[in-house]
C-alpha cells in the first residue's frame, strides 16, 4: 500500500472513461467541480454536463428528469450537503419512484478537515440508508472507487456512492472483483473482526498487523456496500471470531455499525464494539483529526482487545 491517490481524482477519472463508453452517462454539478472532480467528465463531454450553480435541491429535481427520459445522471456535490439540502427530492423524487440517479456525494467524513463541522460529512449514511429503494455503497481506494463508479452505472435504481476528499493507499489490484452488495474478505482472522468501510480499511489493515505483532489474529472485511448489507459475510465472521469490530467515518448512529448490528443480533449475538463519531468535530490536519477522534491503528487495536474480554 506504498500509492497514495486521492479518492475525488480518481473519481473524476473513471466517470471521464465511463462517458467514453457510454453515451447515456451526464453530469450534474452544484458549483464545486474542481472540488469534487466532475470537471473532469465536464471538460471531456461539455454536451452532457451541467452546473446548476449553488442549488444542489434543484439539481437533484433535474437529475428526476435526466432518469425519465432514459439518461443515467451522476449528481455531484459534497455529501454534507447532498443529504441535506438536497434531502426532499432524494427521497421523494429519486426514492420514490426508484430512478436510475447516481447521488455522488464526496468530501464525506472528516476529509474536509480544514473546513471544519459544516463541511464533514458524518450524518450522511444514516439518512441514505433509512431510504427505501436507495443502494449505498461507500469506497476505500482508487481501485475500488473505478469499479464502483462502473458498477453504479450498471446498477438499476437509485444509489449513494460516498466518496472522500482524501488520498487513500492504493490496497487493491487492478484485477480485484467488485460486486455490489457483496462485502470482501481482507485478512483472514480467528480472534476478532474488524468491519470496515471507506479509506479508513487502511487503518483496520494497519491495526490487525499491530494486533498479529501480538498474537492476536484479526480478521478484517471491508463493507463496502452499506445497503444492502452482506449478511451472510456478517453471520460468517460473528461464528468464526466470535466478536465483531466496525469501523466507519461516520456517526456511530445509522451508519455501518447500526447495519452491522441489526445483523448480529438477529442471526448470531455476540460482543460488538463500534468505532465512528459521537459528535462533531473540529478544523485541523486529516490524519491528526483521524487520530484524535478514535480512527488511529491504535485505538482501532484497543477496541479489538476490549471487545475480545467480552467473549
Amino acid at each position: 500500500m506504498s500509492q497514495r491517490i486521492a479518492i475525488r481524482d480518481a473519481y473524476g477519472e473513471a466517470l471521464k472513461e465511463l462517458g467514453a463508453i457510454n453515451e447515456k452517462v451526464v453530469g450534474l454539478e452544484a458549483d464545486v467541480a474542481s472540488s469534487t472532480k466532475s470537471g473532469i467528465f465536464g471538460k471531456a463531454f461539455p454536451e452532457r454536463y451541467f452546473n446548476v450553480g449553488i442549488s444542489e435541491l434543484n439539481m437533484v429535481s433535474m437529475a428526476a428528469g435526466f432518469a425519465r427520459e432514459g439518461m443515467i445522471p451522476f449528481v455531484n456535490t459534497f455529501a454534507v450537503f447532498m443529504t441535506t439540502r438536497s434531502a426532499d427530492p432524494i427521497q421523494s423524487l429519486i426514492a420514490y419512484d426508484n430512478l436510475n440517479v447516481k447521488l455522488c456525494g464526496t468530501y464525506c467524513g472528516l476529509s474536509d478537515s480544514y473546513d471544519g463541522a459544516s463541511h464533514q460529512a458524518i450524518t450522511d449514511l444514516a439518512f441514505v440508508r433509512s431510504i427505501p429503494n436507495l443502494t449505498v455503497v461507500t469506497v476505500a481506494d482508487a481501485v475500488e472507487t473505478k469499479k464502483a463508479v462502473f458498477a453504479a452505472a450498471e446498477h438499476q435504481g437509485p444509489l449513494y456512492l460516498r466518496l472522500s476528499r482524501a488520498d487513500a493507499p492504493v490496497y487493491y489490484s487492478q484485477d480485484m472483483n467488485f460486486e455490489i452488495g457483496k462485502g470482501i474478505m481482507v485478512k483472514e482472522g480467528k480472534d476478532v473482526t474488524i468491519i470496515a468501510t471507506g479509506t479508513v480499511l487502511h487503518k483496520a489493515i494497519e491495526a490487525a498487523e499491530k494486533l498479529a505483532a501480538e498474537g492476536i489474529s484479526a480478521a478484517v472485511v471491508d463493507m463496502h456496500t452499506i445497503k444492502p448489507i452482506d449478511k451472510e459475510l456478517v453471520i460468517k465472521c460473528a461464528e468464526e471470531t466470535g466478536a465483531i469490530v466496525t469501523l466507519e467515518e461516520h456517526s456511530i448512529y445509522g451508519g455501518l455499525g447500526s447495519a452491522v448490528a441489526e445483523v448480529v443480533v438477529e442471526n448470531c449475538p455476540v460482543p460488538m464494539e463500534r468505532i465512528g463519531a459521537t459528535g462533531f468535530a473540529e478544523s485541523g490536519d486529516y490524519e491528526q483529526l483521524l487520530v484524535k477522534y478514535g480512527y488511529g491503528r491504535d485505538s482501532i487495536a484497543d477496541k479489538c482487545k476490549e471487545v475480545i474480554k467480552r467473549k
